[in-house]
């Protein structure tokens, strides 16, 4: 049986990561890679073993030797190259957010679901085990409360994507979705949203802080920003049982697990086995029995997501 064949669109920082998680899966292989520089494309290509290098994001999901397209562009090039992935009938692995903004997120999802083809946020969080693993443990009994942060210092520069709008910049869409969506994922989507924070210079949120309401008192503080640096860990409250998330509670390698009739119990990461590997397990088999959308990470809780940080943002203005 061929290997399964990646090609990778951009090649930035997290395209190199998971370039790399993609060469050490058995099974898997990256086959090409896409950038608006055919220099960037080729260096990386040889860095991957990969044979071909395209100097546009349109040729290389036309190649014909491909899978899958990772889309590893800023949030605001998400959908062009989804679109042109899409059109070539290739599974689409999209880098979170699923877009920069609303209306591109439902038109990718609409041009998937139209075209019979597997599209799906590479919310890598999802498919950590850990995480797994808390989600879907009976021994919280009802989960009450979920807190989770995740914040650093970035020095102001409006060249820097994460403080350019035109680039999808900002707080809430690059850091902020892993605390709400680890909410999301425990509790569900909330009743109401209570949010405070500020902007920078360029528009962009720099920071935001709040709750999650959900019916019978239950809730969610989630906490993000690009000024300060925060503990990056996260706690889930049930009536029977705590979770304790240690940082980076995104990509856990421990959590403590205690309640008052048990010992405290320490859930330890195996490092090959980490949520890089998951989503692109799940993209390969997903293809092969011809699934359109993933359990795991539905396209719909990625659209409801991108409304949710939507409804955040508009409360800082």
């Amino acid at each position: 049986m061929r290997d399964f064949t990646w090609g990778i669109a951009a090649t930035g920082g997290i395209a190199r990561t998971v370039g790399a998680a993609i060469v050490a899966e058995p099974g898997m292989r990256v086959g090409a890679v896409g950038s608006r520089s055919p220099l960037r494309a080729r260096a990386l290509a040889d860095e991957l073993g990969a044979e071909s290098a395209y100097g546009s994001y349109e040729a290389l999901c036309a190649d014909p030797a491909l899978d899958a397209i990772y889309v590893a562009t800023p949030h605001a090039q998400h959908l062009q190259v989804a679109e042109a992935a899409i059109a070539a009938g290739k599974s689409v692995l999209c880098e979170k957010p699923l877009a920069a903004d609303v209306a591109d997120a439902e038109r990718m999802v609409a041009l998937a679901r139209a075209a019979g083809v597997f599209l799906m946020e590479a919310m890598w969080m999802r498919f950590n085990p850990l995480i797994q693993q808390v989600a879907a443990d009976p021994r919280f009994g009802e989960i009450r409360s979920v807190r989770a942060s995740f914040g650093f210092a970035l020095p102001y520069d409006p060249a820097h994507r994460l403080w350019a709008p035109e680039l999808g910049g900002g707080a809430l869409l690059d850091l902020g979705i892993y605390p709400f969506g680890l909410a999301q994922l425990l509790l569900g989507m909330p009743a109401e949203l209570r949010m405070a924070g500020s902007l920078a210079p360029s528009g962009v949120d720099a920071e935001a802080g709040g709750l999650l309401l959900y019916p019978d008192g239950r809730r969610a503080l989630v906490d993000v920003s690009l000024l300060a640096h925060h503990a990056n860990d996260a706690s889930v409250v049930g009536t029977s049982m705590r979770a304790d998330i240690l940082a980076p509670f995104w990509a856990p390698q421990r959590v403590l697990l205690s309640g008052p009739s048990m010992e405290t119990e320490e859930l330890v990461l195996d490092p090959a086995d980490n949520g890089y590997a998951g989503e692109l397990r799940e993209v390969r088999a997903a293809t092969v029995e011809g699934r359109t959308e993933s359990a795991i990470m539905p396209l719909d809780e990625s659209l409801a997501m991108m409304g949710l940080l939507a409804e955040a943002r508009a409360q800082l203005a």
